[in-house]
C-alpha cells in the first residue's frame, strides 16, 4: 500500500466515472480539494503499518487468526480515537476553517475503514473472491454516484461523503459474508495486550517508513510550487496520474494478492520461496516494461487527444516517468521480502536515502529543466530507493544474487 498514499484511488475512480478525459480535469479539481486536507497523511498512524504484518502472522500462526485480527482492529480503533480527539481539539482552538467539515467527514470514513482488517484474513486465507466481490460492488455504486456528481457539478462535500460510503459498503459486505460463513465469532473478539505490543513492535518500522513516504511523495510538489507555481504542479500531477493511477494499482494488486503464498513458502519451503520470488520479479518487470513501452508509443497521442494544449509540456516528463514502475515494482517485492524476514528497519533506511536524494535532485534539476527536471529527479530517486539500496546492503545483495 505504501506507494499509493496520494489517494490515487480518487483519481482512478474519477477517471472511471468520466465520459472523457476532460471530465478528469474536473475530478482532479475535486481530488485536489479533498487532498488539500491531506487525509492520506494519517494513514500511517491509523493503520499502524499492520497490514503486511497481520497477513504474515496469520499465515505463520493460523490458529491465532481471530485473536490477531481482533487485536489489530482494537489497536487501529484506539489510534483512530486519538486522531479524532486531536482533530476536535485543533478545530476548537483554531479559527473557523472552510475545510473543517471535510476533516470531520474524512475522519468518519476512517472509522468504517477499520473493517478492512477482514481483508488481512481473506488475503491470508486466499479467499480473494470475497475481496473482489466487495471491491466491484462498491466500485459500481461509487462510480455511478461520482458520475452523477460530475454531471451535476456537485460540491466537494458530496465527493467526500462518497468516500465514507465506499468504506461503509466494503465493511458491511466483509462482515456479512464472514458472519454468514461462520468463520468468526465476533462475540469472542478479545484484545490481547501482549500480542498488541508484539504487533506494534513488529510494525513500528513500517509506521516510520510510511511516514517518510508521506514526505517522499510530496517533495516534487513542494519544489515545483516554490520554483514554478501551480501550473507546473498540475502538469506533473497529470503525468503521475497517468502512470500511477492507471498502472501501478495493477502491480500493487498482483503483489498484494500473491504475498500470502510467498509468506507460506518462506515459512515452509525456502527453495520454493526463491522460485516464486524469481517468477514474480520476471512478471512484474515484464509488466513494467509493457507500461513503459505503451506510454512511450502512445503517451503523446493520449495527451494530444484527451488534454488541452496547456498540457503539451507533459509529453517529455511522461516519456521519462513512465519507466518508474520498473523500479517501484521491484521495491514492492523487496518490501514484502523484508516483512517475511522481519528486517523492516531496512525499509526505513532506504526511504531516508530516497527522501534525501529526492530533495537534492529536485533542488538541482527543477530550476534548470522545470517539469522535466522533476520527472528525472523522481525517477532517479525511485532507482536509488528500490535498486541502489539493495546493492548497498550486503545481506540484501547476497539474497538477490541467489535469484540468478
Amino acid at each position: 500500500m505504501v506507494y499509493f498514499r496520494k489517494t490515487y484511488t480518487t483519481y482512478y475512480r474519477c477517471f472511471n466515472c468520466s465520459s472523457n478525459f476532460q471530465s478528469v480535469r474536473y475530478c482532479r479539481y475535486r481530488k485536489t480539494q479533498i487532498c488539500g486536507i491531506r487525509f492520506g497523511d494519517v494513514d500511517s498512524f491509523v493503520f499502524l503499518g499492520l497490514s503486511g504484518i497481520c497477513i504474515r502472522e496469520i499465515v505463520f500462526h493460523p490458529k491465532r487468526s481471530q485473536q490477531i485480527l481482533a487485536t489489530a482492529f482494537y489497536l487501529r480503533l484506539i489510534s483512530w480515537i486519538v486522531i479524532l480527539i486531536g482533530i476536535l481539539i485543533y478545530f476548537n482552538l483554531s479559527e473557523n476553517s472552510p475545510l473543517k467539515g471535510l476533516y470531520y467527514i474524512i475522519t468518519i470514513s476512517y472509522l468504517f475503514k477499520l473493517t478492512d482488517v477482514f481483508e488481512y484474513y481473506l488475503l491470508a486465507k486466499k479467499q480473494t473472491k470475497i475481496i473482489f466481490l466487495s471491491k466491484i460492488t462498491s466500485l459500481i455504486i461509487i462510480v455511478s454516484l461520482q458520475y452523477y456528481g460530475v454531471k451535476q457539478q456537485l460540491d466537494v462535500y458530496y465527493f467526500a461523503k462518497l468516500i465514507v460510503l465506499d468504506f461503509l459498503i466494503q465493511g458491511l459486505i466483509y462482515t456479512l459474508i464472514l458472519k454468514y460463513k461462520k468463520q468468526f465469532s465476533f462475540l469472542y473478539w478479545t484484545f490481547s495486550w501482549p500480542l498488541g505490543k508484539s504487533l506494534l513492535k513488529m510494525s513500528f518500522p513500517l509506521i516510520i517508513s510510511n511516514s517518510l513516504i508521506m514526505f517522499y511523495i510530496t517533495i516534487d510538489e513542494l519544489f515545483l510550487k516554490y520554483f514554478l507555481g501551480d501550473h507546473a504542479n498540475g502538469i506533473f500531477a497529470t503525468v503521475q496520474f497517468l502512470v500511477i493511477a492507471l498502472s501501478w494499482n495493477v502491480g500493487f494488486s498482483i503483489i498484494n494478492a500473491l504475498y500470502p503464498s510467498l509468506a507460506e513458502s518462506f515459512q515452509n519451503n525456502r527453495p520454493l520461496y526463491i522460485k516464486k520470488i524469481r517468477r514474480l520479479l520476471k512478471i512484474m518487470c515484464a509488466l513494467a516494461i509493457l507500461i513503459g513501452v505503451l506510454y512511450t508509443l502512445f503517451g503523446n497521442a493520449i495527451l494530444s487527444t484527451y488534454f488541452t494544449e496547456s498540457y503539451a509540456e507533459a509529453k517529455i516528463p511522461l516519456l521519462i516517468f513512465c519507466w518508474a514502475p520498473l523500479f517501484v515494482f521491484i521495491g514492492m517485492i523487496y518490501e514484502k521480502h523484508l516483512i517475511n524476514t522481519n528486517d523492516l528497519q531496512k525499509n526505513v533506511y532506504r526511504f531516508i536515502i530516497g527522501c534525501v536524494s529526492n530533495v537534492i535532485l529536485c533542488y538541482l534539476l527543477i530550476p534548470i529543466w522545470h517539469v522535466t527536471g522533476a520527472a528525472i529527479a523522481v525517477l532517479t530517486s525511485h532507482f536509488i530507493t528500490n535498486i541502489v539500496y539493495i546493492f548497498l546492503d550486503t545481506k540484501s545483495r547476497n539474497q538477490l544474487l541467489l535469484l540468478f
